[in-house]
């Protein structure tokens, strides 16, 4: 297994998305040139979504256009239909994702449609990506529980990644949306996927709801698993989980990583500054257990 990890950065969208200040243009396009400084490749930039339902990315397009890119770093956007994929290929993205949830409740309560209807919706999306030349990712939802529909089983999420690897994913982030699994959990879906797909074609998604997301992705590591969604500074939370703490900090991932000899190329010191920077901004204190140590400060 490789000593390589990649870390999708995810706190411009996945993170900010859920945070109840709105941020403008300048604040987030400082936070991601702030990125660009730590050696992250792959940062997820915003989505173009309807502002109606997400209004925090309703600037997703100016902020695309005012980063400082970086030649060797990938800028990812979420793109729900073909709509928001025409935008994000306007805004020059270099990669666009589509998402789906391995439960129907969660499908229906999210984006209003069945599974079945949401991988038909997404089919005119991965037409265009692969005649634009933009990578495809896949997103899927509650793979380990659902607030609506219980426990899911691991059938249920090889299914969609099935699905989003037929319409032409290049990789599926497994996402456990609000965050309650546990490493036994996530080692019996692993264990399911990696018959059917390679470990390069997966990677995982947790939050730190229940405090379980290091002990998830250590699991992963040790099944091969080599990339990994986070979030500078824990931004985020779900709303459908009462006292959700949101994504695992990129700060505590980055830790781990370094822990266990592995090599991810990221600047732990100035990842800490990005994430101070954000959470100033957005007036709160930051969920990263590293960063308040190395600050002196304890959680309260």
């Amino acid at each position: 297994m490789s000593d390589e990890v990649t870390i999708f950065e995810v706190g411009p969208r996945d993170g900010l998305q859920n945070e109840s200040r709105q941020l403008g243009i300048e604040t987030k396009v400082e936070l991601i040139n702030l990125l660009n400084k730590t050696g992250l490749k792959k940062i997820e930039v915003g989505s173009f979504v309807s502002p109606k339902w997400v209004p925090q990315m309703a600037n997703s397009a100016d902020v695309f256009g005012a980063i400082d890119r970086q030649d060797d770093i990938r800028y990812a956007a979420l793109t729900p239909n073909l709509k928001g994929f025409e935008d994000a290929l306007n805004a020059k993205a270099d990669e666009v994702a589509i998402f789906a949830a391995a439960s129907e409740g969660f499908s229906q309560k999210n984006i209003n449609c069945s599974i079945k209807e949401s991988i038909e919706r997404f089919k005119l999306v991965a037409e265009q990506a692969q005649q634009s030349g933009l990578p495809l990712r896949g997103y899927v939802s509650c793979i380990a529980a659902c607030p609506y529909d219980g426990a899911t089983l691991p059938r249920q999420v090889a299914q969609v990644c099935q699905q989003l690897f037929d319409l032409g994913c290049y990789e599926v982030s497994l996402g456990d949306t609000i965050g309650v699994a546990t490493p036994k959990q996530i080692r019996e879906l692993l264990a399911a996927l990696l018959t059917e797909f390679k470990p390069q074609q997966l990677a995982l998604h947790c939050h730190d709801t229940y405090g379980q997301a290091l002990a998830n992705i250590n699991t992963g590591l040790e099944l091969g698993i080599r990339t990994f969604d986070s979030s500078v500074a824990g931004l985020g939370g779900c709303p459908y989980a009462q006292g959700a703490s949101g994504n695992v900090a990129t700060e505590d991932l980055i830790y781990l990583l370094n822990g266990l000899g592995l090599h991810s190329g990221i600047d732990l010191d100035r990842l800490i500054e990005a994430g101070s920077f954000i959470c100033q901004a957005l007036d709160r204190s930051t969920q990263s257990k590293v960063a308040l140590a190395r600050s002196g400060n304890q959680a309260s």
